[in-house]
């Protein structure tokens, strides 16, 4: 019995990302071309994955609170514009740039956090002004030109498979010591489980909750980090541009949620950056254009949803046959 548990788990662990590169395989192979053909291949699959993850950790950790956050695209806008400027002024090393990204986005976030405990208006409302707000200053700081370091070989020099790798199993080991083995992830899962009880029993829920949007922010500005170093241009979003950053996690959250009933959910979702990452390389190899993308990724949203609404029904299907 016990080995069956174990196999099961991990089936259910590894099943999406196996089925996403089984169909993603098969459609390159019948175009006559492969998936990974060179190492670049390899590169822009971790970096996709990378970005996917981290975005994905983000906005997770304000969401499953009930707290839908729109701001953590210009956290990652604002964040990568300020330390890549002051990087390229100051002929700062690539690795200075991750630094002050990584602070500036914890900053940013802390600050988002504040602004909602201090007018305890709706989280939606307060991140919808944050946005505005991010996205504004970072058209005031370049003037509206955006950044450009293309001719800077130390700022452009980030990209790789090592590096990639390296943020991903980092950020990884971090979010889950940090959510599954600290005092902060114990009374947050609390939080999440029964929030009058836990602060009944005094958890204090507004260093919590700033905890959450200091470290979501620290993410997004790895993200605004491995975005920028990638293409050595940072373009300017305004009226609420950024915000389509955020929908990049919400397929695979959903598929990291179903995962996590096999297994650890942050692993879910790496897995399911890992399923998205595929998908994008897919439609790179095919040269599928940007607004079939939308379409197709949205209809794969859609199908899982309806999977998740309806999954006992569809496995009584099964039983019955």
């Amino acid at each position: 019995m016990k080995q069956k548990n174990i196999l099961r788990n991990v089936l259910g662990t590894i099943i999406i990302p196996l089925i996403a590169l089984l169909i993603t395989t098969i459609l390159c192979m019948v175009k006559g071309i492969r998936l990974f053909e060179t190492s670049n291949h390899l590169m822009v699959f971790l970096r996709a994955t990378a970005s996917v993850m981290l975005t994905t950790f983000a906005l997770s950790i304000n969401l499953n609170s009930g707290r839908f956050d729109f701001s953590i695209g210009s956290i990652a806008l604002l964040s990568s514009v300020v330390s890549a400027t002051v990087c390229m002024n100051n002929n700062l090393s690539v690795w200075v740039m991750l630094l002050l990204s990584i602070v500036l986005g914890l900053v940013l976030g802390l600050i988002s956090g504040s602004i909602y405990i201090l007018t305890k208006l709706p989280p939606l409302i307060v991140s919808l002004g944050v946005t505005l707000l991010y996205e504004g200053a970072a058209f005031a700081f370049t003037n509206g030109y955006g950044v450009s370091f293309v001719s800077n070989s130390e700022l452009t020099s980030f990209p790789g498979i090592f590096n990639y790798l390296l943020v991903i199993i980092t950020a990884l080991i971090i979010i889950i010591l940090i959510y599954d083995h600290t005092k902060f992830g114990y009374e947050y899962k609390a939080l999440l489980s029964g929030q009058f009880t836990s602060v009944s029993m005094g958890i204090k829920e507004i260093p919590n909750t700033l905890a959450c949007y200091a470290i979501a922010g620290a993410l997004m500005g790895v993200v605004g980090f491995i975005s920028s170093t990638n293409t050595g241009t940072i373009q300017m979003s305004l009226n609420f541009g950024s915000i389509v950053t955020m929908f990049t996690a919400f397929l695979p959250m959903f598929i990291g949620g179903f995962i996590s009933r096999y297994s650890n959910d942050k692993l879910g979702y790496l897995l399911g950056a890992v399923t998205t990452a595929l998908i994008s390389l897919c439609y790179a190899r095919l040269n599928v254009s940007s607004s079939v993308q939308q379409i197709t990724t949205a209809l794969i949203l859609v199908g899982f949803l309806i999977y998740l609404n309806n999954e006992n029904k569809i496995a009584g299907l099964f039983k019955r046959k």
